[in-house]
Order: C-alpha cells, then sequence, then structure tokens
C-alpha cells in the first residue's frame, strides 16, 4: 500500500477489498425503436483497517455495472483514522444537499448508522460508531459526504504536532 497524497491510498496486490453494493438503478431512454434499459450502480470497496473507496458504474447489465463501480472504488481509495474501532472525534459534514453526523461510540456499541452510511463504516473497518444522516437521502450524496467526513478526521497525534503540544493534552483538553 503506497500513499500518493494526504490520505489517497493506491489498489495494491497485495490488499484485500471487500466490496459492498449501496444501490443499483434502473434507468430507462424512451426512443422511437421503443425503450431502452440501463443500471447504474454505487458500489463502495474496503480493506476492513482503515482505508475505503466509493465508485460508479454505469452498463446495459446489472453485473457489468457493479464491475465497473467496483473498478471505480479502487481508483478513489482514502485512508481513514482508526482509534480502537471507532473514529477519533466527532465529525459534521456537508455535501450538497446530505448532511452527516458521526460521533465515536463506547466500545461494544456496534456500528449505529443507516444503509448507505453503515456500508461506508464498516467497510472502512469501524466496529463501534454512531452516525446521523441528515437533509438528503440520496444514496449517492450521503456516501460522499460520509467519505468526506472520514477523511476530515485528525488523529490524536497528528493534533498534538501540529499544536506543538504533548499527546496527554490532546485528551485531557
Amino acid at each position: 500500500m503506497s500513499k500518493v497524497s494526504d490520505n489517497k491510498v493506491k489498489a495494491g496486490g497485495d490488499m484485500e477489498l471487500k466490496e459492498k453494493v449501496v444501490a443499483i438503478n434502473r434507468v430507462v431512454k424512451t426512443t422511437k425503436g421503443g425503450r431502452t434499459f440501463s443500471f447504474s450502480a454505487l458500489v463502495v470497496v474496503g480493506n476492513e483497517n482503515g482505508v475505503v473507496g466509493q465508485g460508479l458504474g454505469k452498463a446495459k447489465e446489472v453485473q457489468e455495472a457493479i464491475t465497473k463501480g467496483i473498478e471505480d472504488a479502487k481508483k478513489n481509495l482514502v485512508k481513514v483514522p482508526i482509534m480502537r474501532g471507532t473514529i477519533p472525534h466527532e465529525q459534521f459534514i456537508k455535501s450538497g444537499a446530505a448532511k452527516v453526523l458521526i460521533k465515536p461510540a463506547a466500545q461494544g456499541a456496534g456500528v449505529i448508522a443507516g444503509g448507505s452510511m453503515r456500508a461506508v463504516l464498516e467497510s472502512a473497518g469501524f466496529t463501534d460508531v454512531q452516525a446521523k444522516s441528515l437533509g438528503s437521502a440520496n444514496p449517492h450524496n450521503v456516501v460522499k459526504a460520509t467519505i468526506k467526513a472520514l477523511t476530515a478526521l485528525r488523529e490524536p497525534v497528528q493534533v498534538a504536532k501540529n499544536r506543538n503540544i504533548k499527546l496527554s493534552k490532546v485528551f485531557n483538553g
């Protein structure tokens, strides 16, 4: 696994990624000759160890759309910080019409989140987290907002280094 930028990650041959199909949409185009059906698939991939990505695939067949979505998701992988199965701090992000609130949860609480957010959080490897989707219920926007929120998270070590303070002061305030 090699880093590209701050939290962009390249998909290498050694990384085992698990795919989850979040949404499949059937699109109908009516022409003079009749109806033409095509499908779009929103897919989330992750190694359940801090790497997650989302992709969109479009094709005439469902399986082909899912395959294209997986390939697109592998190109858009990002690294997210995981601390003891949860997130380091609370995060609220707006992305388009979707608003996402993610909070750390106590150990053993599980992933408390709605459909498309749950897919992203579980693919990233979080075991204990509370999440709420506010605003848009569109799976595309919710997935984008969730990934944007996860990439905006900062690790305590990084915060301590940026502020030139001890790590214990970050936790105690």
